[in-house]
């Protein structure tokens, strides 16, 4: 778990300072603290305040490093008020994310992300939204055998050109064309159209499974954000230049489609068809170790604890399917890889997890990953039109030198 708190003289050392100071940086407000119950004068000392400190000196002694890094899961380079990453969990504007998965639907976050009111959904989500357009129609016939996110890619651009309002990049403006991108990949995903968003995945992927829904739905929460992986920033870069919605989402889903990001899923998957044939996790595992395989869907660098979302969503798929082979299976393997390398489930596994015991069709771990996302997406469009500032990074120059003529 990630340290909250930490003693006098660890935030003294961590600093470089003396005790002394470090007193002083409290009384500067530099530093919060706060007593500990039953220790008498004892008082403990905001890690974050404490690491924030530190970056500032790194940065002064090496600028050039300290940037470097921050591309790296280092210090953070954006503001933003979407989402926390803190001690272990996950949050949604303050909201933690294994709650809202439970209880709300992902109409209900999209709102709570684009305005921080979820009582916007019925105004966002109307029922009559009106469905694909004759040529989006048309253009489907000529997709078979892709890929709900290729399908995607194909699409939206058609989309963009026949929706003129999504040039308004005034905030209620830009929420309102989230939800009717939202809403198209949706019923194109599922090729259903339902009141709903879950709904429509339900009745398109597993009509008559009642328990179906309510997983969907967690799954599409517990992915709609995730701070700045490479898709959110490239997304917001898109968004930096003054594009519209479509191209920050056709942006997203391109970063997306890497191995190192959504791909990890179909990874996930082909690990886990690989354990089934076997009929033996640990076989499986050692294999795979001993050939120095990565063990793709385990362990997360901001989760040394375990990644809530993965925890929450397995929790919830093995609540609904009890007796499911596929989640016999994802346990099986989870348990071997808590034993043998002190590793736990990923998002990634989950939903990987969730697409078997549903029996998803082909790329629809991907799809619900890249629905959920879609809601993040547009959350921090939303936040960099309204900063107005171009996201322009330099670059160090490592290359040949100019040459004298």
């Amino acid at each position: 778990m990630e340290e909250r708190y930490l003693s006098a003289g660890r935030a003294a050392e961590e600093l470089g300072i003396s005790v002394a100071t470090l007193y002083a940086y409290v009384s500067r407000g530099m530093v919060r603290s706060e007593a500990v119950d039953g220790k008498g004068r004892s008082r403990r000392y905001r890690a974050e305040d404490v690491w924030r400190l530190k970056e500032r000196k790194e940065r002064r002694r090496d600028p050039d490093g300290v940037v470097e890094g921050a591309l790296h899961w280092g210090t953070p380079v954006l503001e933003s008020g979407i989402t926390l990453i803190d001690s272990g969990a996950l949050y949604y504007r303050g909201r933690d994310v294994g709650v809202l998965a439970e209880e709300k639907s992902i109409e209900e976050v999209a709102a709570l992300i684009w305005t921080g009111e979820e009582a916007m959904a019925p105004v966002l989500f109307p029922p009559e939204m009106s469905g694909p357009s004759r040529r989006i129609r048309t253009l489907l016939e000529s997709v078979d055998g892709l890929t709900p996110v290729e399908v995607f890619q194909v699409l939206l651009p058609v989309a963009a050109a026949e929706d003129p309002a999504a040039y308004d990049l005034r905030h209620p403006a830009v929420a309102r064309t989230g939800a009717r991108i939202l809403r198209l990949m949706t019923e194109v995903a599922a090729g259903e159209s339902a009141p709903g968003l879950a709904e429509t995945l339900w009745r398109g992927w597993r009509p008559g499974d009642p328990g179906a829904e309510a997983l969907l739905g967690s799954a599409l929460v517990s992915c709609a954000d995730h701070e700045l992986p490479v898709s959110t920033f490239a997304a917001r870069c898109v968004a930096s230049s003054g594009a519209t919605p479509y191209a920050v989402v056709l942006a997203g889903l391109a970063a997306l489609g890497g191995v190192k990001h959504g791909g990890e899923i179909e990874l996930v998957e082909a690990f886990l068809r690989e354990v089934e044939d076997a009929g033996h996790a640990r076989a499986v595992i050692s294999g795979r170790l001993r050939r120095g395989e990565r063990i793709p869907g385990f362990g997360h660098s901001l989760y040394p604890g375990g990644d809530p979302r993965g925890a929450g969503l397995l929790r919830l798929t093995t609540r609904a399917y009890p007796e499911s082979v596929a989640v016999t299976l994802s346990d099986n393997v989870a348990g071997e890889m808590l034993h043998l390398m002190d590793e736990r489930p990923t998002v990634d596994f989950a939903l990987a997890t969730v697409a078997r015991t549903l029996e998803l069709p082909p790329g629809g771990a991907v799809a619900l990953f890249a629905l959920g996302r879609t809601v993040g997406w547009i959350g921090h469009a939303i936040e960099q039109y309204r900063s107005g500032a171009l996201i322009r990074p330099r670059a160090r120059y490592v290359g040949e030198q100019p040459r004298d003529r």
